[in-house]
């Protein structure tokens, strides 16, 4: 019996021993990128909708309970016409009551390069008109398994007319 006992422990070392790389999982690194979502609201093909509207009791464009989803074009420089890397993918919503402070629930899906077909997942509060905002990574696809990390969002360029922004991300991930 204690041979046994012996043997199966023995055996369960070397499972947990060679699986561990099974996947490519290698000593988790840091990485920073810096890229450029564009929020389209205007025009014949816009990449943000308003989907839930509210009742508003201010002059607010984003009253308490407002929801937009987004399907951003991500870029290397700070013109749409620069290079495409991916899409921003999800919702921002009007949280906040007293000032504008979004939910903001956002996949960044990287479409080229080293990175295609992988994702970073953000969850955190947004409040937009602030200089730099910082959201947290929760989580990640692809290369991007086991994801931690943030996010620091500065806005480039805002058309109050419009609602047609580019905000600029720098982003910090752990990841194997």
């Amino acid at each position: 019996m204690a041979k046994s006992h012996h043997s199966l422990t023995i055996f369960f070392i070397f499972i947990v021993a060679t699986t561990g790389n099974k996947h490519g999982y290698k000593k988790e690194k840091l990485s920073h990128f810096h890229l450029y979502w564009h929020d389209v609201a205007s025009g014949k093909n816009p990449t943000s909708a308003k989907i839930v509207t509210v009742p508003s009791r201010n002059n607010s464009a984003a009253p308490f309970g407002t929801v937009f989803m987004n399907d951003n074009t991500l870029t290397e420089g700070s013109e749409l016409s620069s290079k495409f890397i991916g899409r921003g993918q999800g919702l921002l919503a009007s949280a906040a009551q007293n000032e504008i402070g979004l939910l903001m629930v956002m996949n960044f899906a990287f479409e080229t390069g080293k990175y295609n077909g992988s994702t970073i997942s953000i969850l955190g509060r947004n409040t937009i008109f602030s200089k730099v905002r910082e959201m947290p990574i929760v989580g990640g696809s692809e290369l991007f398994r086991f994801a931690r990390g943030y996010v620091q969002a500065r806005t480039y360029k805002f058309d109050l007319l419009s609602g047609d922004a580019t905000v600029e991300y720098d982003i910090y991930v752990m990841h194997f």
